[in-house]
């Protein structure tokens, strides 16, 4: 049945979701090969990783380190990557628009990242979210982070919406899996980050979207247990 409103709630990853960080996070890892007398990567290499998280972007980058060493440069790239945060990174086209509309039809929003949550919490100023965004979990707010369904079952209940009448919405199979396990309905958004040859059809998430745009229209959120009257 077609519907008029948005979910009453909404959950969002935010690095590939509503966060083009792609940017700032390469440049981080830049720094710490200039720092090593490396010549800097590609960034059309490393974008496709930065959904992984920060282990996944070294692996990429320091691929001839044990994982010891590895391991070793997590701190090392948060500590460049905090020092620039926010100084390249934009919104994806549509995402500002996206956002007002859910304001403005009375929508809930939160974020759920894994992302270190001491780093999310940065952003929010900088991109002006302090006062909007009605929960903020990071990868080590809580117990498990995603695909864990606690994170999401326990933003729901901040926002003061039962799961089932949430959306999710992330470019990442860790964000279905979480959404699916919360009994939640999901949004893949299909612009975000993929390595080559991810499916993101596997995820088996509710609805596809490829552009941020196309969420401006209520009909084509998936529809919730409960539609609002």
């Amino acid at each position: 049945m077609s519907h008029t409103r948005f979910p009453r709630g909404v959950l969002f990853d935010l690095d590939g979701t509503l966060l083009d960080s792609a940017p700032d996070m390469v440049e981080a890892i830049n720094i710490l090969r200039r720092e090593r007398g490396e010549p800097d990567m590609a960034y059309e290499l490393l974008r496709p990783h930065v959904s992984k998280g920060a282990r996944a972007m070294i692996g990429a980058s320091f691929a001839q380190l044990d994982h010891d060493a590895r391991e070793a440069l997590v701190k090392p790239f948060l500590d460049a990557y905090e020092g620039i945060l926010g100084q390249y990174c934009v919104l994806f086209d549509g995402i500002a628009e996206m956002l007002d509309a859910l304001e403005a039809d009375g929508v809930r929003w939160g974020i759920v990242t894994n992302k270190p949550e001491y780093l999310a919490k940065l952003l929010m100023p900088v991109l002006g979210w302090s006062e909007r965004c009605g929960v903020l979990i990071g990868g080590d707010s809580l117990p498990e982070r995603k695909p864990h369904p606690l994170p999401l079952l326990h933003s729901a209940e901040v926002l003061g919406v039962a799961a089932e009448d949430c959306v999710y919405v992330g470019d990442d199979e860790r964000d279905i899996v979480a959404a699916r396990a919360a009994g939640m309905p999901s949004i893949v958004a299909l612009w975000g980050y993929r390595l080559p040859g991810v499916d993101p059809l596997d995820w088996k998430g509710d609805v596809m979207i490829e552009q941020p745009q196309t969420l401006l229209d209520p009909q084509i959120w998936p529809t919730v247990v409960a539609q609002p009257l």
